[in-house]
């Protein structure tokens, strides 16, 4: 049986986000250094090394990749790269094609680019780069001091005073 309830955050993520519940973080979770070298591995096809260097800046000015996460982002840009391909060979050969005994039925393309917008799914997640997720991150994360004052006005107003 997996894991229950909802996978954790790592503490870089938390404290993006803040955290409204006063739960305590995980203490003892481990702090691997940031990403030292931003170049994508040299196995990416061409389409996910272009994704790879769209994504890994971002990821590493906010302190959310390590050299522990090259393999999981690569895995990420290899299932963009391949959710990009079907949907190119999809284009080409449209959603249908004929079977051997002349029957209309669903391109095998449709079920690889399904398969990978899945796996790229779920990799966003587990970065934090979903509308969701940004959704949570507080913008502050650049800034030195936020205005004590202001957050206590946005905490007692549900975050609605600016």
């Amino acid at each position: 049986m997996g894991d229950r309830g909802p996978s954790g955050k790592t503490a870089a993520i938390r404290a993006l986000e803040g955290n409204p519940g006063k739960r305590p973080g995980n203490a003892s979770e481990p702090k691997p250094d940031a990403l030292v070298d931003l170049k994508p591995p040299s196995f990416l096809p061409a389409a996910a090394k272009k994704e790879w260097k769209r994504v890994v800046m971002q990821l590493a000015r906010l302190g959310l990749i390590s050299d522990l996460d090259v393999m999981a982002l690569a895995a990420y840009c290899n299932a963009y790269s391949t959710w990009l391909d079907a949907i190119k060979k999809i284009k080409e050969t449209g959603m249908l094609v004929r079977s051997p005994n002349g029957y209309a039925m669903p391109s095998p393309y449709v079920k690889i680019q399904k398969d990978a917008q899945a796996e790229m799914m779920a990799w966003l997640k587990e970065f934090g780069m979903t509308p969701a997720a940004r959704a949570r991150v507080n913008g502050e994360g650049d800034e030195a001091e936020v205005d004590p004052f202001i957050a206590l006005v946005n905490r007692k107003n549900g975050g609605a005073a600016s």
